[in-house]
């Protein structure tokens, strides 16, 4: 029997945190000369959320989707376009790496990149407890379309990833495309929001040694919410490995579409238990010691997996 490991993890589960947004969507103009002020209480917003985090013993927390402002994919609106930063040296990263060397954390902070290309991308950056800059991971896949509640234009502000991820020494990864960083807590990965419908991303991280996954995500509607519950317990069961699930909650001004929250960790055995006290954290005692036992099921399916019959041709209809 292995020894358990238990890493204590957070997610946070909140929503834009700047006061002063436009009533209406005719007032959103007048925001283009204060992205930085919204950034900053977004970003300020968010270590407290840190401090509150520390003082539970959390040793490794996730942000939500394009934390550092409203989540403004629900109309073309060009003036978004100047949230975008750098993601070694842009002013949300300076911050967040004290904070992480203050509370001696690991954050995964999924920022608005501008690339030294001029490209955007959606990023998330993972920073160690030393405040190092461990790499990032830029969004694969991106939505572009509408459901019952909503539009998600994401193909208006930034592109799919172009694989050039910042990986660093501690990656361990040999798939560019999907890194993987060896931590003090373990092995991360990180995979964001509609990353997480496709098969090969929850496989392609597990199968580079990822064994703690986080999905940072801005979702909304029906589906949405029914698959938000069943995709990642099966990714966890199926690739041995845990997921933490973040999703925004609440509404924002002037857009008002309601986001559901329901953020979570699962294992392959299960849900894991919230042991947060904070209604917009999310916290869990994670046994990564777990991967490592045999499955209580008795499957063992690195060993029965049949690769060579599978078709690599997606579903076309």
């Amino acid at each position: 029997m292995s020894q358990s490991r238990i890493v204590r993890a957070a997610l946070t589960e909140t929503a834009n945190a700047f006061p002063q947004m436009p009533a209406s969507v005719d007032g959103l103009p007048a925001l283009a000369t204060r992205l930085e002020d919204l950034r900053r209480a977004n970003v300020e917003h968010h270590v407290s959320l840190v401090t509150a985090a520390a003082a539970q013993g959390v040793k490794v927390i996730c942000f939500g989707e394009l934390f550092p402002g409203p989540y403004f994919a629900l109309r073309n609106d060009p003036m978004w376009l100047g949230l975008a930063e750098d993601a070694r040296e842009g002013p949300t990263v300076t911050t967040l790496r004290e904070a992480a060397k203050r509370h001696l954390m690991i954050i995964i902070a999924p920022i608005y990149e501008l690339a030294p290309s001029g490209k955007r991308f959606n990023t998330a950056v993972v920073i160690d407890e030393t405040g190092e800059v461990l790499g990032t991971y830029r969004k694969t896949h991106i939505p572009h379309g509408a459901n019952e509640q909503g539009s998600f234009l994401e193909g208006n502000y930034y592109e799919r990833s172009d694989g050039q991820n910042l990986l660093g020494p501690r990656n361990v990864s040999k798939n560019a495309a999907f890194p993987v960083w060896q931590t003090s807590v373990g092995k991360l990965g990180v995979s964001i929001c509609y990353d997480r419908h496709f098969e090969g991303v929850m496989s392609s991280l597990a199968q580079e040694g990822a064994e703690l996954i986080f999905n940072p995500s801005v979702t909304f509607g029906a589906k949405s919410q029914r698959m938000w519950h069943l995709e990642f317990p099966v990714d966890a069961a199926r690739h041995n490995v845990f997921i933490g699930g973040s999703n925004r909650k609440g509404t924002e001004a002037p857009w008002n579409q309601p986001y559901f929250g329901e953020s979570y960790f699962v294992g392959p055995n299960g849900v894991l238990k919230n042991a947060s006290p904070h209604p917009e954290l999310v916290i869990a005692d994670v046994d990564l010691g777990e991967l490592s036992r045999p499955d209580p099921s008795g499957w063992n399916l690195p060993r029965d997996i049949r690769h060579s019959l599978y078709s690599p041709r997606p579903v076309t209809r």
